[in-house]
């Protein structure tokens, strides 16, 4: 998955808005380091905790000069997917965890970024558990 950036040339340097995300900027001295801060503020600012409430929009489609994709790691949006689904059902962690048949704080570490690391039972557990799972988002952050 990626996110669009805008470049911005000010004076000596640069900086970098994500189009889809509010508030999700980055400045740097040259365009190689600038490229290099897109993908840190990016992955920072999506890489919620696990408490977290936010439902981040999905990337838009978006052409023109000093535009960028910026991809989103893939261990940030598989914890980020898993989050969104569980939120948008209105499921707690709590309830996801017993419909999959495991403890609360192995559940918890699918929306962690440090620790997903889901194994195929897991996944399709996950699917089963959370309606209208994304199937398609999760095949795009395993891949």
């Amino acid at each position: 998955m990626r996110y669009h950036f805008k470049i911005h040339k000010e004076g000596e340097g640069y900086w970098a808005e994500c189009l889809e995300l509010e508030g999700c900027l980055t400045q740097a001295e040259t365009l190689d380091e600038l490229r290099k801060n897109m993908a840190e503020v990016l992955n920072t600012y999506l890489d919620e905790p696990e408490s977290s409430r936010q439902i981040f929009p999905l990337p838009g489609k978006y052409r023109g000069q000093n535009i960028e994709k910026v991809a989103v790691q893939s261990n940030v949006l598989l914890a980020m997917i898993i989050r969104m689904a569980r939120l948008r059902q209105n499921l707690t962690q709590k309830k996801v965890a017993d419909r999959m048949g495991v403890k609360l704080y192995a559940y918890q570490r699918l929306e962690s970024s440090k620790h997903v690391n889901p194994t195929w039972t897991t996944i399709q557990k996950l699917v089963q558990a959370i309606p209208k799972f994304p199937k398609d988002l999760l095949l795009e952050a395993l891949s």
